[in-house]
Formats: C-alpha cells, sequence, structure tokens
C-alpha cells in the first residue's frame, strides 16, 4: 500500500464544504449551497444537494493510499456487479465521461445517495439472503481481473505491517520481540494455508455495517478496501463469532451461497489465519493515520503500552487458536477491532449512508 502522499494530505485533512461544492461544480455539476459530511474514517465523504435538489454523495480518496489505476478498478467492480443486477452503489460518470477526477491532488468521485438500515445481527434466513448474495458477487468478481489491487495475503497484511511498525518504532521496545515474533509465526502459518487457494476480487471488508436493507433488498456498500482474496474473507467478516449460533448462520450462508457458486468448505479452516491478519492490519492501520486528528479522536487509549500488551496477548491467544492448542470458542479475548467496529456501527446506522472505511 503507498504511504500518504505529501502535496494533498495537509489538503485532505482540512477539506472544507466550499472546497467539496468547488469540487462537484469543477467536475460539471451546479451545486446548492447544502453539504453534510457522513461518517467515514479512511476517506473523506459528503453528501451535496445539486441544483435540481438532487442529492450525491462525494467520496475523497485519501492521498497516495491507492493509485488511478487501483480506484478505477473498484469502481469497474462496482459497474461489473450493477451489469449482473446486483444492488451496489455505483460511481456517476462526470459530464464529458470517467468516474474519477482530482483536485489539488486529491482523487474523488459521485455516487448516488443511498438510504436503507444496516443490520444490527442476522438471523437464519438473512444469513441464507446474504450468502446467495455473496454467491452472486463472487461469480462477478472472479470473471474479470483487478492486476493493480491488493493481494489478501501474509506479506501484505503482516509483513509489511511489521517492517512499517519497526522502521517508525511504533511498538514499546518491551513488547516488540513478543509481537513481532507471533506476527511473523502467524504469517509464516497463514502462508502454508492459503497455498493453492484460488482467489479473485472480493469485497474484503463485509462486515454488516456494509450491508443495507432497502425496499426489500440487501445492498452491499464500500468496496474501498476491495482485494484479490479467498472467497471466504467474505463469509467471516459477516459472520464474524465463535459460538455454536455463529457457526449455525455460516451454515445457512453457504445453503445460499452455493445455489450459485460452489464453496471448498476446507477453506473455512483459513478464518483463524484470516482473523490474525486483520488484528495485525487494523493495529498498523491505526498508526499509519495517526497524523489524522480523527484517529486520536476515535482511539484515545491507542499505543499506550497497555494497547500493545492486549494486542500482544490478542495474537498469542490468537497463534494458539490456529496451531489448535486453544478451540476457537474458548478464545476469550475480544480485539480492539471489534470494540471499535462495535461503537462505530452504533454511529454508522445512525445516518444509514455510508459506513466508515478499514
Amino acid at each position: 500500500m503507498q504511504e500518504p502522499a505529501e502535496t494533498g494530505t495537509d489538503l485532505f485533512l482540512s477539506l472544507t464544504p466550499e472546497k467539496v461544492l468547488q469540487a462537484v461544480e469543477a467536475g460539471g455539476l451546479e451545486c446548492n449551497p447544502v453539504c453534510y459530511p457522513l461518517n467515514s474514517f479512511e476517506n473523506r465523504v459528503y453528501e451535496v444537494e445539486l441544483a435540481d435538489r438532487s442529492r450525491v454523495v462525494a467520496k475523497f480518496y485519501r492521498p497516495g493510499r491507492w493509485s488511478e489505476e487501483q480506484i478505477l478498478e473498484e469502481h469497474r467492480f462496482l459497474d461489473d456487479l450493477a451489469g449482473q443486477e446486483i444492488p451496489v452503489c455505483t460511481m456517476r460518470p462526470f459530464p464529458g465521461g470517467g468516474t474519477l477526477r482530482r483536485i489539488d491532488n486529491i482523487f474523488y468521485c459521485l455516487s448516488d445517495r443511498r438510504g436503507g438500515r444496516a443490520p444490527d445481527e442476522l438471523d437464519e434466513a438473512g444469513a441464507r439472503r446474504l450468502g446467495m448474495l455473496v454467491g452472486r458477487m463472487h461469480n462477478v468478481g472472479a470473471g474479470g481481473r483487478a492486476a493493480h489491487r491488493l493481494r489478501l495475503d501474509a506479506d501484505t497484511y503482516v509483513r509489511q505491517n511489521l517492517d512499517w511498525l519497526e522502521q517508525h518504532e511504533v511498538v514499546p521496545h518491551h513488547l516488540r520481540d513478543r509481537y513481532f515474533d507471533t506476527a511473523l509465526s502467524i504469517a509464516a502459518l497463514a502462508d502454508r494455508r492459503m497455498a493453492g487457494v484460488p482467489t479473485h476480487r472480493i469485497h474484503g471488508d463485509l462486515h454488516l455495517g456494509n450491508v443495507l436493507f432497502r425496499d426489500g433488498l440487501l445492498n452491499v456498500l464500500d468496496f474501498d478496501d476491495m482485494v484479490i482474496g479467498p472467497a471466504v474473507q467474505d463469509l467471516w467478516l459477516a459472520l464474524p463469532g465463535r459460538d455454536a449460533y455463529t457457526r449455525t448462520l455460516r451454515e445457512r450462508f453457504l445453503e445460499g451461497y452455493i445455489q450459485f457458486r460452489d464453496f471448498d468448505r476446507s477453506t473455512l479452516a483459513l478464518i483463524e489465519p484470516l482473523r490474525a491478519l486483520r488484528i495485525v492490519h487494523y493495529a498498523a492501520w491505526i498508526a499509519r493515520r495517526w497524523h489524522d486528528p480523527a484517529f486520536p479522536a476515535a482511539w484515545p487509549q491507542f499505543g499506550t503500552p497497555d494497547y500493545w500488551e492486549r494486542e500482544t496477548q490478542d495474537l498469542e491467544e490468537q497463534l494458539a487458536v490456529i496451531r489448535g492448542e486453544i478451540p476457537p470458542d474458548e478464545a476469550g479475548a475480544v480485539s480492539e477491532e471489534e470494540a471499535a467496529r462495535k461503537e462505530e456501527e452504533a454511529l454508522t446506522n445512525k445516518d444509514y449512508f455510508w459506513d466508515w472505511e478499514g
């Protein structure tokens, strides 16, 4: 993943409604002076009223995170999905063509305003419906390429992040060896388990905050974290629990999924390694964004010795789960990511328009 581009970062962090309206009008659309920020940590997202009083959502990408080619692959995936009548929110073409513009070195795009209600949890019928939708979505994902997008693997999610954490001396010295050795052991196990597993375009961040009920349909939002990865990633993030009821819901999900696409049940063994990769990736994501004032405000405990002690213990426990030394349903630690998401989803569900992105 690219590091922030210095020439656009300061402007990105200080985006104003006036600058947002200027960007939308520079794209060829006349605006009314109405602009509201929507929930998003990774990017900056605004609802804007056009001169005809219709509303659009303007998304400004964090500078340096994605290249132009990577962003356009996200847009192309959305178009491919919409072409198969899968309910997603595609990007609006600007007058004159194209779905991506740049202002002050900040890429931005527009989409239609979409409401709905994010489910707090799924019942068995809902899990089956979501499985059907994801099966269809993965058929489309496997039918196209995205040569520039990240791959969901131990190099990207663990080793590259560890290199950054070490370079910036983020992990306290007294925990450094424990944390790094555990993370590298997890990466090695993930390499072995993921070897030969088919990968394709997937959502990559399909927790329930990115699913909306609208007009009797399930809609999928926020493909900003689209990756090339194994299908099971989009299953376990939608149903992340380890209890017996979650296992039942996963069975219902798969019942729906296999109506449209085969699923290799042996890849369920990837759930715990993928969970571990995400723990490391999440901590590094916050560390990389700490210069953004929104992050210290949202995660005031991040970076303290207590925080890294908990992260290290969670990783050690996760390694034991992967090795089979602890049954998954006996692993009691709640990761910082899971706790933060529960708190943030309560915010997201209040406005129903755009989920935060991690």
